[in-house]
């Protein structure tokens, strides 16, 4: 029995900051963003959207209600959580109108939430192979006006539910993983932006996949030949390219050119988003399903790092006809529609929060999902 990804989808903001016009309002050279980061565009979130906004608007787009009927497990992959105690994942499963007899909760490991998600829900698919799984992975990524991780911000939320003999992509069971205690990335609580080592976290990203390239290739006896594209956690599109770049002596140079080639597929979109955190790993999967022509029973290689630090390297094979599957042309409308706002509007729209107050506050934002009234410290969301 094959378990895997049977639909994918993909949500942003329907606002964007041009990394030309944050680089000149900075003073410095737009190149160190878009050659530097490789980043060109930022998305950006009103007040009135959160994670739950956006991983209800990710998972409306693919699921019908045959499938509300069938999902046993809704999983939210995040580190941008409203509540230390109630689950976004428990609004969402709401708003969507899921059968009830399901289980809702969120999963927290900085940027690796999402992987964890996803391969729970492959676990309990092979326990209930009628049954079917959503995982989400939303997050907000914030450090602040004027600071140094200014322009690796974003925001975003991927939806994929988890079944038996999927459409799109299978699992081939060859996870391997990586775990040590460092603190390159972290945000204590009652902290508004992150702390974070730039220098140490950039090089135990390397040393992670470099560590468990290594042990892929001992487990699962492969080499970069028997990938299709290999395809990373994208906090910014440069940093992937970095760690595809560090195995490159161990290939021939037109193998290197076919490896980058498939990369390049694999950051289009997230070059227009910037950081979703536990979602862009997936967010480039889905870059390059879009994006590059492949084949049926190509193998695709995917490594996630969560900061603190965890990591983890596995593989799908892609289904036959899984082209009829995908929305290509709706994920590149949703990026080509948005409204691009001036360096007055973007920090005006960053610098404002929700009221937290106990008495009622409405709001006018008719976005589907959206947080139309928050009392006595709850948001209530559009539905």
């Amino acid at each position: 029995m094959k378990i895997g990804i049977d639909k994918i989808g993909f949500h942003v903001p329907e606002y964007f900051l041009d990394m030309t016009d944050l680089a000149n309002a900075r003073e410095t050279d737009p190149n160190k963003f878009h050659i530097g980061l490789g980043q060109d565009q930022m998305a950006i979130i009103p007040a009135t959207q959160d994670i739950v906004t956006l991983g209800a608007s990710a998972a409306a787009k693919i699921l019908t209600d045959e499938d509300k009927q069938s999902i046993d497990m809704v999983i939210v992959g995040t580190e941008s959580s409203t509540d230390f105690s109630k689950s976004a994942a428990s609004i969402i499963h709401d708003l969507l109108n899921i059968q009830p007899y399901a289980r809702s909760f969120e999963i927290k490991h900085a940027c690796y939430g999402g992987t964890a998600a996803l391969q729970q829900a492959h676990d309990y698919v092979a326990l209930h192979p009628e049954r079917k799984v959503l995982v989400i992975a939303a997050d907000i990524a914030k450090y602040g006006l004027n600071s140094g991780g200014e322009p690796t911000q974003g925001c975003g939320a991927v939806a994929m539910l988890v079944t038996k003999e999927p459409h799109i992509l299978a699992f081939n069971n060859d996870s391997v993983f990586y775990s040590e205690d460092v603190y390159d990335f972290w945000r204590p609580a009652g902290h508004d932006y992150p702390e974070v080592d730039g220098h140490l976290s950039n090089q135990i990203y390397i040393d992670s996949f470099t560590r468990i390239w290594e042990q892929n290739k001992a487990i699962n006896h492969t080499t970069s030949s028997d990938y299709a594209a290999l395809t990373f956690h994208l906090p910014y599109t440069k940093m992937g390219r970095k760690a595809l770049r560090a195995i490159f002596p161990e290939m021939d140079e037109v193998e290197q050119q076919r490896l980058e080639a498939r990369y390049d597929e694999a950051i289009l979109y997230s070059r227009q988003v910037g950081n979703l955190y536990t979602g862009s790993l997936y967010l480039g999967l889905i870059s390059l399903l879009d994006n590059s022509k492949l084949a049926s029973g190509d193998r695709i290689g995917l490594f996630s790092y969560g900061s603190g630090a965890v990591s983890e390297f596995f593989s799908m094979t892609l289904m036959e006809n899984y082209l009829d599957y995908l929305t290509v042309e709706k994920n590149k409308a949703l990026l080509a529609t948005r409204t691009a706002l001036t360096i007055e509007a973007y920090e005006k729209m960053f610098s404002e929060k929700l009221p937290l107050e106990e008495k009622e506050y409405q709001f006018d934002d008719a976005t589907p999902f959206a947080i139309n009234k928050t009392k006595g410290f709850i948001r209530y969301y559009n539905k």
